[in-house]
């Protein structure tokens, strides 16, 4: 059997992750694919860059707990793919933990994880109060604001500057080149990928300088001895990890609470918000189609062979959602349940899960108890999702609620 090569045309049997009409409604897409292919589906990630996605939930636990068979390294991959496709900046090579196996992926996330678990639980939420409360008192006083913008950015944004150590300035080009790479457009993706180089390769060096109580200090500083190519890569990671993933879980888990009768009437009576971030975390996870790997030869998965050195993505917002799993009954029967591939499983299992977990449940909690009257400002049908295969990502959040002068 003969299979196509990694950068080969796409084929019309292909699903286009990258299309409009697949952001605008992606679970009816999901169905769709099941319907026709099973848990393992072709689809194009972008214009003539196949890949299959995996949908089926057993499946996906089988391919992340299995580094041998599907490591993460693109480096094959990338050979065929030119520097101007749009999703090679979130899918090239690079030396951090993600994209590598063996030693290397032992080391660099030795570094990572000790970096990270070094952080201060109730210093992290009593920071992330501080900007929230900034933050609201900045529009609480004109009855509406895009959270999106007005909120959930600067939170993600300012806390994660804050743990990394980096200053603002510095801070807002990495978060503008992250923002860029994201987005569905050659030449935006390729610009995002050159500022963001350089505004991390800026913060190595102002903290190999001038060391503090940080993220990226503590990776300097550690015994892996990163150099400053490595260390920029690291800074990447965390950032992609962080900034935009960030904003859009505590979007998401915003727009659950105020169009879904199940969270907005148990607010009131009490209910954790956690539960509201986990059904989010099932149904629309920030980050919904990734944890890429690489099959380093043609392998079968249950009848399907996947070919040599193209990618093989796991949909996580797919898989949290199988029938297989659920009993076709949908994630909304799941509440509390915390068994969702969203935090990725196996070896590049995020390693800041529980810090990610406290940002988002902290700054959703400050915004219900300093706006208890909060409302959506437009219709939900008036609401665009980014176009895009990786991630789950509105254009703009509209609230309204009483001003408070």
């Amino acid at each position: 059997m003969t299979t196509p090569g990694p950068g080969i045309a796409s084929s019309p049997a292909r699903v286009p992750l990258y299309a409009a009409e697949f952001a605008d409604d992606p679970h009816a897409a999901y169905e769709r694919m099941r319907r026709v292919h099973g848990p393992l589906v072709p689809v194009d990630l972008a214009p003539g860059v196949p890949a299959t996605l995996v949908i089926g939930f057993h499946q996906a636990r089988r391919i992340l707990n299995d580094p041998l068979h599907f490591p993460a390294d693109p480096r094959i991959w990338q050979e065929g793919i030119p520097e101007s496709c749009p999703v090679r900046p979130m899918m090239e090579w690079r030396p951090n933990a993600l994209r590598s196996s063996g030693a290397e992926h032992t080391r660099y996330r030795a570094a990572n994880t000790a970096s990270i678990q070094a952080v201060d639980q109730h210093e992290l939420r009593a920071l992330v109060e501080k900007v929230a409360s900034g933050a609201i008192g900045a529009f609480r006083h004109l009855g509406q604001a895009d959270l999106l913008t007005q909120y959930s950015f600067p939170i993600a944004f300012h806390v994660l500057s804050a743990l990394l150590g980096c200053p603002d300035e510095i801070g807002m080009r990495i978060a503008d080149g992250m923002a860029k790479i994201f987005e569905a457009e050659a030449e935006t993706a390729a610009r995002g990928n050159e500022i963001l180089g350089q505004a991390v390769l800026d913060l190595v060096t102002l903290r190999r300088r001038h060391p503090g109580d940080d993220i990226t200090s503590r990776l300097i500083a550690h015994s892996a001895r990163l150099d400053d190519v490595e260390m920029s890569h690291q800074l990447v990671t965390l950032y992609g990890a962080g900034i935009e993933p960030l904003t859009n879980l505590i979007s998401n888990t915003v727009l659950r609470i105020l169009t879904d009768e199940q969270f907005s009437a148990g607010l009131h009576a009490g209910q954790p918000v956690r539960e509201a971030l986990d059904t989010v975390l099932y149904t629309d996870p920030p980050m919904a189609n990734y944890c890429i790997s690489y099959p380093p030869y043609p392998i079968d998965v249950e009848g399907v062979l996947l070919p040599a050195h193209q990618p093989v993505v796991i949909s996580m917002a797919a898989c949290n959602n199988d029938p297989a799993v659920t009993g076709g009954l949908g994630a909304g029967a799941l509440t509390g349940n915390r068994a969702h591939l969203s935090w990725s499983i196996g070896p590049h299992t995020c390693p800041a899960r529980t810090h990610a977990y406290l940002i988002a449940e902290t700054a959703v909690a400050c915004l219900l108890d300093a706006l208890p009257e909060i409302d959506l400002a437009c219709s939900t049908g008036d609401l665009v999702w980014r176009p895009g295969p990786f991630h789950r990502a509105l254009e703009v959040l509209p609230v309204r609620f009483p001003a408070v002068v």
